[in-house]
């Protein structure tokens, strides 16, 4: 038999406790020599509060699931289906169809658990109001008339000597104005 991955469906929130309980279920069971990993796909996110504090967390990829390498059988198959929290295997026919290298490569490319963060989310929405906090520009309040979130950046229009000026700053250079 060969090892192969597997997605298995779990309750919504639960995929951190049912890869939990199926490592002790593993254990338990002695099924080390045929379920190898557990793997939930995260992806680093770096989330700006309305302070322009940061703060980096792991973010589910694919919420409600968790990715199994295992060799299937049926005590195998038994041991994971019966794990709490786990709804069932992904899969045609009622069968767990295994994943193809190219599809658990697809998966995890976004799984990279070291570097910088793949991705920010800010809560600054077009038309909020900001002040800028840092560079030549500090202490200037503006309305934000675009959002990048994927270059990190907002354009804010600040009225300098007396006219509208589009600016682009970066998401640590403004703070939400309450």
């Amino acid at each position: 038999m060969s090892k192969r991955w597997y997605v298995v469906h779990t309750y919504s929130g639960y995929e951190n406790r049912v890869k939990s309980d199926l490592e002790h279920r593993i254990e338990t069971m002695g099924m080390t020599d045929r379920i190898f990993d557990i793997e939930i796909p995260t992806e680093r996110v770096t989330e700006i509060k309305e302070n322009g504090a940061r703060e980096t967390k792991d973010s589910k990829i694919f919420p409600s699931y968790v990715l199994v390498r295992m060799e299937m059988d049926d005590d195998s198959w038994t041991c994971v289906r019966n794990t709490p929290g786990v709804t069932g295997f992904l899969g045609g026919n009622g069968k767990p169809a295994p994943l193809s290298r190219e599809e658990y490569n697809k998966m995890m490319r976004k799984s990279d658990k070291g570097g910088a963060p793949k991705r920010t989310t800010v809560n600054i929405e077009v038309g909020t109001s900001v002040r800028v906090t840092s560079g030549p520009l500090a202490d200037f309040d503006g309305k934000v008339s675009e959002v990048n979130p994927e270059a990190g950046k907002v354009k804010v229009t600040l009225m300098i000597f007396g006219r509208e000026t589009p600016v682009e700053l970066s998401f640590d250079q403004v703070s939400v104005i309450s």
